[in-house]
């Protein structure tokens, strides 16, 4: 199997996505996961620009890492000051790497409008650069930013400035679709032209995603020459993102006969890109290509029936090759089949023919009439499969709540729940305080359960989301109520409806409660 390296910018061209700031320690993490993952080269950072940066070269000067190699990332020399004496290529250098990667000036236009210095001046810095950064003994991939707007603009110019980063000691020149506009067809084409015209026949990319077409791009161009993919993990990176290295590993392992890491490393992919987007705070995208929640989820009942008979029907690659799984989601539109299906997965022997079958199909269609959804609610439905089969057992029972809030006069919100339960023939009359009143509702309850079910400490909400269901009903609008909740194990979405949102909460928070509950009992 052909082998394509990987060189992964998440710590820096990641880094720069709206909303993402990584602490040294969370730069860290990322570092060693991608390393045991089997990336091959991990941009750290410019370490020039942020002292962050300068940190975890530090850091990995004392604790390297086992099989990839770290790099610092740079420009050219600035234009008033020679190489020997850029303060920029000097951090390069401290940072104690064997490789390192500068990016320079390709289009014409940016070396006359935004440099705003001459041509030739431009193509010797770069050679100045390279040559400065070679003769201290480092192993230099040079990014040749807007590589494909530049040769469209000016192909001679653009050849000019890549071949003196070559011709200098650059090991591997990177061509860059800065802007991210280019067409997959114009990347081809030009990678072509540059092997007939130049004879370089060796070379990376590195996309942006203003398009939507980053890793499209990437890939049109191996086999072609290409023999180094630039990205980041899950696309992340300014403006629309970077190449996804997420969807590009699997497509080139998977669909073109190239190795980007080992076959069993690749069963983690699901894994690291959960990671990756953990570490950065951001939801991980459930129709993300191989690894996202519902790569391989089927909802229409003609696709369930036809999976289970033969899963490559309606699926391009085995789920478990990339370290994720196949999912029947429950809903209206689903058939017995999915039901059959999951009360298999909760060990109940459900027969697709059987009146039982017929009226939970029934129920099932019935509640997402009135606003119910399974398909996200799985521990509500895990719950309601429990109870219809008559295997659930009661931990407590409600025998009513109060919720109030009270605005004072200094402006502060103040709000108060108080829950009355039985649980295990004990009444329990409980109030507790809380930042709005669903949270308040929360710890009344938890508050009351706990010292009997002190397993109840592990969990807890991580989401909490309302969704108006018919809004021109205005004030009197039935909501849905989805609950996120975790524990040390696993997380869980429960579901509640109502035309008053206090109630859909509870409905929610008791199946949270609930679920925690079963699973802890090992039913």
């Amino acid at each position: 199997m052909k082998k394509i390296t990987l060189y992964d910018t998440t710590l820096r061209d990641g880094a720069q996505t709206e909303g993402v700031s990584y602490s040294l320690h969370d730069k860290i993490m990322i570092a060693q996961r991608l390393d045991d993952f089997g990336i091959d080269f991990i941009e750290g950072g410019w370490p020039f620009s942020n002292p962050k940066d300068q940190e975890l070269f530090a850091h990995f000067k004392k604790h390297s890492l086992k099989k990839a190699k770290l790099v610092p990332f740079g420009s050219t020399a600035h234009p008033s000051r020679p190489a020997s004496r850029d303060k920029n290529l000097q951090s390069l250098i401290d940072a104690g790497t064997e490789y390192v990667i500068i990016f320079g000036k390709t289009w014409d236009l940016h070396v006359k409008d935004v440099l705003k210095i001459g041509l030739e001046q431009n193509v010797r810095i770069i050679y100045e650069s390279v040559k400065f950064l070679v003769k201290k003994g480092k192993r230099v991939f040079y990014d040749a930013e807007h590589f494909f707007d530049g040769y469209k603009a000016n192909p001679g110019y653009a050849l000019k400035t890549v071949k003196a980063a070559l011709d200098a000691g650059a090991e591997l020149l990177v061509l860059c679709d800065t802007n991210g506009g280019t067409l997959p067809w114009e990347v081809r084409e030009v990678c072509e032209q540059l092997k007939l015209s130049s004879g370089i026949s060796r070379f990376g990319i590195h996309c942006h995603n203003d398009l939507g077409l980053a890793a499209a791009n990437s890939l049109m161009c191996v086999g072609s020459g290409c023999v180094h993919i630039q990205g980041t993990m899950n696309g992340y990176g300014e403006r629309c993102g970077n190449t996804d290295l997420v969807t590009v590993i699997g497509v080139l392992q998977q669909k073109m006969g190239w190795q980007a890491v080992r076959p069993k490393k690749l069963e983690t992919l699901t894994a690291v890109s959960h990671f990756v987007s953990e570490i950065s705070n951001m939801a991980h995208r459930d129709n993300h290509p191989f690894v996202g929640r519902s790569a391989f989820a089927h909802k229409g009942g003609v696709h369930i029936d036809a999976v289970l008979k033969k899963p490559a029907a309606y699926e391009h690659v085995e789920p478990s090759t990339v370290g994720n799984k196949r999912r029947f989601l429950v809903s209206e539109l689903a058939g017995k089949s999915t039901l059959v299906n999951k009360a298999k997965e909760l060990e109940f022997d459900l027969d697709k023919k059987s009146p039982k079958a017929k009226k939970m199909h029934t129920l099932i269609q019935e509640l997402e009439r009135e606003g119910y959804q399974f398909e996200t609610a799985e521990a509500s439905f895990k719950l309601l499969m429990q109870k219809s089969f008559k295997k659930f057992r009661k931990f407590f029972d409600l025998l009513g709540f109060r919720v109030i809030v009270e605005k004072r006069e200094d402006n502060r919100l103040l709000s108060e729940a108080t829950v009355k339960l039985r649980i295990k023939k004990e009444l329990e009359l409980t109030v507790a305080e809380g930042d709005g009143p669903v949270n308040a509702l929360d710890n009344a309850l938890r508050k009351a359960l706990l010292k009997f079910y002190p397993s109840l400490e592990e969990a807890h909400l991580t989401d909490f989301k309302v969704r108006v269901l018919n809004a021109k009903a205005g004030t009197a609008a039935k909501v849905r109520v989805l609950i996120e909740s975790q524990d040390a194990e696993e997380s869980w979405v429960t579901i509640g409806v109502s035309e008053n949102i206090i109630e859909a909460s509870w409905a929610a928070l008791v199946d949270s409660i609930e679920y925690k509950l079963m699973k802890d009992s090992g039913k």
